[in-house]
């Protein structure tokens, strides 16, 4: 009898656990709880570079969604185009047409991002060697969903969004991601 009981007990923790999942609400606390842990990476891996680059200046992901109703900025986004096929932060445009609209665009707020900001504080950091002041979006575009700031596809809004590989799989909670 033990012996076929020692083989029940894992069988019914697993249905205990599963009964668990199932329970109202617990899914959400699930999520909620991913959701967080995801934020916690995220920021620790948004000071990683913050250090690496501590003279690039920055604006963070919530400061820009409140400012940018009110503000003229131009939003750079220094990603492949794969990523930016799949969606951007509306109105962005990509390096290679800020840079050919420098002279128009010089009295407007810039920022530039791209997945977490790395590679948006190297490129804010090469644009101020040619005397260009520009932003970093801190922690980029998943900070961005974060905050509850909008994505569009071909200026539409949608829910996917390139992370650049499984390490930055950190978006909010409702984002589709890939990579």
């Amino acid at each position: 009898m033990s012996d076929q009981l020692s083989r029940l007990v894992p069988l019914l923790a697993a249905v205990a656990t599963l009964a668990g999942l199932c329970a109202p609400g617990a899914a959400v606390a699930q999520s909620r709880a991913a959701e967080a842990e995801r934020r916690v990476v995220l920021e620790r891996m948004v000071d990683d570079v913050g250090e690496d680059y501590p003279d690039v200046a920055t604006i963070s992901a919530a400061a820009l969604r409140s400012a940018l109703p009110q503000g003229d900025f131009v939003l750079v986004d220094v990603r492949t185009d794969a990523e930016r096929r799949v969606s951007t932060l509306p109105g962005a445009i990509t390096s290679e047409e800020f840079e050919a609209r420098l002279q128009e665009l010089a009295d407007r707020t810039v920022v530039a991002y791209c997945t977490i900001g790395r590679r948006s504080s190297e490129y804010v950091r090469g644009m101020a060697r040619r005397g260009v002041d520009m932003l970093n979006l801190e922690g980029s575009v998943l900070a961005w969903t974060h905050v509850g700031g909008q994505l569009v596809s071909d200026g539409v809004p949608t829910r996917r969004l390139h992370v650049y590989g499984r390490r930055w799989n950190l978006a909010a909670d409702g984002y589709q991601t890939i990579w």
